[in-house]
């Protein structure tokens, strides 16, 4: 008599429960994926000879221990640098010690030095290039380690000031509207001229101020009057006069105002809008532009880089209307620390600083497999690839069939636990089926050894 087929069915049972009760076991582990038994029958020919039709089997096998790499739920954390991969694709982590290993387990958070490291020390990969210590490096780049500046980002100092909107086509000229003014009157001391108050409200039409940086990120005041021109006074009609002023300062022009007592004279327009008859305006501006920026005088910014900029007002028109900017920005500030750290869907992370700006400064690389069923499991939810993985190149989320990034959540395991509790039923019988055969094949061969 043969106890083998039992004997290999009590192994193949007992493995698959181990299976079971380590799915169990972690139902509870961000991005685990569950195993399954793969059973595989057993035949020997030379059993019953080489006569095919009376093979009689041999018993069980397991065959493999194959993961599902079905999607886990998404549970929301209170952690921004807590990753979920919503699709296919594994993070690639770093190690100092092996190759790189892979994972869905996105339960990260930075170091001392700025890295974004797993809870073992691994370090997460990524698109990143590198840049001047203090500079924020941009999100290309070959694979490497992503590290988050942790010192402050420099000043950047302004160099274009966008301004958008609608100059009233009914305004008449402050001459016009005040005709006790001389001509030509901006900019016009207001009361005493020993004071050098030359903000005069009836000189000019509209005013609109922004903060503009110079090169150490020291803050100053860009303030630009806009003036009708007089068409009474001969001057071309759908014009209209612009005027800088830098730190509340006297209007920017080519000779500096006269000392008081001496009331301030008028001063030449930096900039000159014509507007066509249907309110566009009239391309190039007459004034500084891209190609000739005005520069700033060194008295404002005297330990600074030389202080140059030019004003795009490609969104200006003029229609009748209410004065109205749509659109005031610049592109300068001032330094600034981290303040946080944020990651969106494809997978860029960006950089909150304390002076408002918000900064790519890596991506996260998702590595995706022909076969993950052939991965190699090292523990700690980590894969190493094998010949039989096929191993592709790292792509950026949301490319191919690399999922996208969830960021502030994890992956739940993918363990169904009320199928595992009935898988566990079942090779618990199947245990006992077995353990039945083999004392069945007990009682077979006591009844053999007591015939007489």
């Amino acid at each position: 008599m043969s106890f083998q087929q039992g004997l290999s069915g009590l192994n193949v049972s007992s493995k698959a429960l181990d299976i079971i009760s380590n799915n169990v076991a972690n139902t509870n582990t961000v991005g685990f994926k569950t195993g399954g038994a793969v059973f595989g029958d057993v035949y020997a020919a030379s059993l019953t000879g080489s006569v095919s039709g009376k093979q009689v089997g041999a018993g069980s096998t397991l065959g493999a221990v194959r993961q599902s790499f079905t999607q886990g739920n998404l549970t929301t954390t209170n952690n921004p640098l807590d990753l979920a991969i919503n699709g296919d694709g594994f993070f690639i982590v770093g190690r100092s010690d092996g190759p790189n290993v892979y994972t869905r387990n996105g339960q990260f958070e930075l170091d001392k030095n700025g890295f974004i490291i797993a809870a073992t020390g691994e370090k997460l990969m990524g698109f990143q290039s590198p840049a001047a210590l203090g500079q924020l490096p941009t999100p290309v780049g070959g694979l490497k380690e992503i590290q988050i500046p942790i010192i402050g980002s420099l000043a950047q100092a302004t160099n274009l000031v966008e301004v958008g909107g609608n100059l009233d086509a009914n305004a008449l000229s402050p001459e016009e509207t005040y005709p006790s003014l001389p001509g030509n009157t901006f900019p016009r001391p207001l009361g005493d001229p020993a004071t050098n108050e030359w903000r005069d409200a009836r000189t000019y039409n509209f005013s609109t101020s922004i903060e503009a940086f110079d090169s150490l990120g020291k803050s100053h005041e860009f303030t630009y009057y806009f003036v009708k021109a007089n068409v009474t006074a001969g001057e071309t009609a759908n014009t209209w006069k612009v005027f800088l002023s830098v730190d509340g300062d006297y209007p920017l022009d080519s000779t500096p105002p006269p000392a008081p007592p001496a009331p301030p004279g008028p001063v030449t327009p930096t900039w000159t809008l014509s507007f066509n008859e249907d309110g566009t305006l009239k391309t190039p501006v007459a004034g500084p532009s891209a190609t000739s920026p005005l520069e700033v005088p060194e008295k404002y910014a005297p330990d600074a880089m030389d202080f140059t900029f030019y004003t795009d007002f490609s969104g200006m028109r003029q229609i009748g209307g209410p004065y109205l900017i749509t659109e005031l920005t610049q592109n300068g500030y001032t330094g600034g620390e981290l303040a946080g750290v944020s990651v969106g869907r494809d997978g860029i992370v960006t950089g909150r600083y304390t002076n408002g700006e918000t900064v790519g400064l890596a991506q996260v690389a998702i590595q995706t497999f022909r076969n993950p069923n052939a991965l190699n499991s090292i523990g700690n939810n980590y894969w190493e690839a094998t010949l039989d993985s096929g191993l592709t190149a790292p792509t950026k989320p949301g490319e191919g069939v690399a999922g996208v990034i969830s960021a502030g959540m994890v992956e739940d395991a993918n363990v169904e636990l009320t199928t595992e509790l009935v898988q566990m039923i079942i090779q618990q019988r199947n245990y006992q089926a077995n353990a039945q055969s083999i004392k069945a094949q007990d009682q077979i061969l006591q009844t053999l050894v007591n015939l007489r």
